[in-house]
């Protein structure tokens, strides 16, 4: 119940940004239409704590940030290595055993290696994941990483 709370207090608010208008016919409409997606979610039997992490909270605001500034380091190198003249790279893959626990620490740190430029993950388990690298550097450097403890800590134990 308390993530389906949370679900629509969450779609309530992102309606108001959305829209930006608090007339009452409006406010209604957001209220009909955030209640009416939280009917079908628990009728499809999707809101829980994978489906909506709410138990996240602060970890995964202090991990965004974090993240972000990965991002964008990342880019930046890969961004000199395009403009290089003779183009240094050495594609490389790379297996691990990464450290989560839960499904979505996992999600979390595969997406997270994802979406930093240079490296994508392949496969992901529970037991291993298959990342490939622009560079070489940039593939071993997955392994036993700072994203990889950050991923845990964000994760939180059930």
């Amino acid at each position: 119940m308390f993530h389906s709370i949370s679900l629509f207090a969450f779609l309530c608010l992102f309606w108001l940004l959305l829209s930006g208008f608090f007339t009452p016919f409006l406010l209604a409409a957001g209220v009909g239409s955030a209640l009416a997606v939280v009917w079908f979610a628990r009728r499809m039997d999707v809101v829980d704590h994978e489906g909506h992490p709410i138990q996240l909270g602060a970890r995964a605001l202090l991990y965004w940030p974090w993240l972000l500034k990965e991002i964008v380091k990342s880019a930046w190198d890969v961004s000199k290595i395009i403009l290089h003249p003779k183009l240094p790279i050495s594609p490389t893959l790379v297996r691990f055993k990464p450290t989560q626990k839960t499904d979505v620490g996992l999600v979390i740190h595969a997406q997270s290696i994802t979406l930093t430029p240079g490296t994508i993950t392949i496969e992901a388990g529970p037991n291993e994941f298959l990342v490939h690298g622009l560079t070489r550097s940039g593939a071993e450097g997955v392994v036993d990483s700072e994203m990889d403890r950050r991923a845990t800590a964000c994760e939180g134990r059930p």
